[in-house]
């Protein structure tokens, strides 16, 4: 007679708790498997051997597994600038790299519709996604973050002139694919106020945000308008990011600072919100992106950088907010 109690305690213990429900009739075990938060990879590879090690126990013909996942909401950080060219896509790229790396379950999504960059950093231009049931899959990146942009969709180079409602969908097409493994979502505002940033937080509702900057005065001004939109839309504040943050020069190592220093970090205390640390202008941070290898995929100084910050962001994701 077969001990379906010994098989339920073996299959738990090798699932960690994931089997129940188990059923012998006829030859044919059936048997439920739990497998929100997995990896299709792992999903796949719990599968096979929760199979191995019932094919041999007694009375036992076949297997029948049904697999389950409870529905998990995506923790959505945003990084956002009030102004173009400040950084912003490379930080989101880098944040998001470096917190896979710190073991997090993170996506990448480019929200920024009509100027999609995310591909060329992250190394996966000419990809397309995959789709089904009207969802898409994220394409795989090289870095072990799942992304999906606008330019995987269009051809490049190919303008994007869409009224903002248009925008507005697209956006929710990249945000509501299919995350699967993934409990934390880094989304790549495009700059500035308007449709985009609107549809994000009035629809997606993100956990909280990122602002980027760099020193200069301008720049801050703009920042500070990124910075008013969320604190009146009530999404929290995780931080403030000076970006191009100083410059080594390569022949003599002196450091210069075209934009300014520290106006970032000072700004940061008197909008009352964390400064989470400060990425230089560097020349190694330039070429890497351009050639679609994320820094933070490195052991540099410069992939420090953003590990750095990372750490902070992981920090407060941490807390449970």
């Amino acid at each position: 007679m077969t001990d379906l109690s010994a098989i339920a305690d073996r299959l738990s213990s090798l699932t960690m708790g994931r089997t129940s429900g188990l059923r012998l009739r006829e030859g044919m075990l059936t048997l439920v498997l739990d497998v929100t938060g997995l990896s299709n990879d792992v999903r796949e590879a719990m599968e096979r051997e929760v199979r191995h090690a019932v094919q041999d126990a007694p009375g036992v013909d076949d297997v029948r597994i049904a697999m389950t996942q409870e529905k998990t909401a995506l923790r959505i950080i945003a990084v956002g600038s009030g102004k173009g060219g400040v950084g912003k896509s490379t930080l989101s790229a880098n944040l998001a790299v470096a917190l896979k790396r710190l073991g997090h379950r993170v996506g990448l999504v480019d929200a920024d519709i009509y100027g999609p960059s995310q591909p060329r950093l992250m190394g996966s231009e000419g990809e397309k996604p995959e789709a089904q049931d009207k969802k898409m899959f994220p394409i795989q990146s090289r870095w072990g973050v799942p992304m999906l942009s606008m330019g995987h969709l269009v051809k490049p180079g190919q303008a994007i002139a869409w009224r903002g409602p248009m925008a507005g969908n697209a956006l929710s097409q990249l945000v509501d694919a299919r995350w699967d493994g993934i409990d934390t979502l880094i989304v790549d505002l495009p700059p500035g106020t308007g449709d985009v940033q609107l549809s994000m937080i009035q629809k997606h509702k993100p956990a909280g945000a990122v602002i980027v900057s760099t020193p200069q005065d301008l720049a801050l001004i703009d920042a500070a308008r990124a910075v008013s939109l969320f604190e009146q839309a009530g999404v929290p504040l995780i931080g403030l990011v000076e970006n191009m943050a100083g410059y080594a020069c390569p022949s003599c190592g002196e450091v210069s600072d075209p934009f300014g220093s520290g106006g970032a970090e000072k700004a940061a205390g008197e909008m009352g919100m964390p400064f989470l640390g400060r990425i230089p202008l560097a020349m190694g941070i330039r070429t890497a992106s351009d050639a679609g290898e994320p820094p933070a995929a490195g052991d540099g100084a410069e992939a420090e950088a953003f590990r750095a910050i990372a750490e902070q962001v992981a920090a407060w994701l941490g807390k449970g907010r």
